[in-house]
């Protein structure tokens, strides 16, 4: 059946959805001519209140409608510790857990040269500032990237740019398998492995130059 060139734009957006392939977007595209023209203009006003109120958190990186995040703004967080993740999606992840209280940082990304993706792309400095400048009032950086290869280069480079810092480097490993995501495991997995996490570098030590460091458990 050819549809009127309105439903078909409607419905070619829809599959650049992740995980809709056509015929989800084609029962979506109905559902919406069904529904309530008020219905309509609350679903696109959120699609445009998405793109134009929501920002990145000006110390963390975290999403916020503000010029700070919740968790930043929160005066009985733990400043002493910073989790860092991949992206705000991490950050909910472990929110769920209720296991950790410090802050947080969102890298915004990996390290991945396969996809043409190097230090440079993703937000390792602002972190190392962030650090630099708390001038030994952040004693603590549990490192939470994914169990993948990009997860595991990224945090190798975390590492090493921590090096020269008087702060304790930590990583998080047991119960999240190899390969494994963090926005994706499930709490009980998450709670462990935060809890579990394990020292890999100490405080102004960092990683020995012509030295390996494996971080990641068997």
């Amino acid at each position: 059946m050819i549809y009127p060139r309105v439903i078909e734009n409607l419905i070619e957006q829809l599959t650049r959805l992740p995980g809709v392939g056509r015929r989800s977007a084609e029962r979506m595209v109905f559902f919406m001519l069904n529904a309530s023209m008020d219905d309509s203009r609350r679903l696109a006003q959120g699609i445009l209140d998405l793109r134009e109120k929501l920002r990145f958190c000006r110390i963390c990186n975290n999403f916020t409608e503000t010029e700070l995040c919740p968790v930043c703004m929160d005066p009985s967080r733990d400043n002493s510790t910073i989790c860092v993740v991949e992206t705000p999606k991490d950050v909910i992840a472990i929110e769920k857990t209720g296991s950790f209280k410090g802050q947080y940082f969102v890298l915004l990304g990996t390290i991945a040269p396969s996809e043409g993706r190097g230090p440079d792309d993703i937000d390792l400095n602002k972190l190392i500032g962030r650090v630099a400048a708390s001038a030994g009032a952040i004693r603590e950086v549990v490192v939470a990237t994914d169990a993948d290869l990009e997860g595991e280069l990224t945090a190798l480079h975390i590492i090493k740019g921590l090096q020269p810092y008087p702060v304790k480097i930590s990583r998080i490993g047991v119960g999240l398998p190899a390969g494994g995501s963090v926005e994706f495991a499930d709490i009980s997995t998450l709670t462990m492995s935060l809890n579990a996490r394990r020292d890999v570098a100490a405080p102004g030590q960092g990683i020995p130059e012509r030295s390996t460091v494996s971080i990641v458990d068997a």
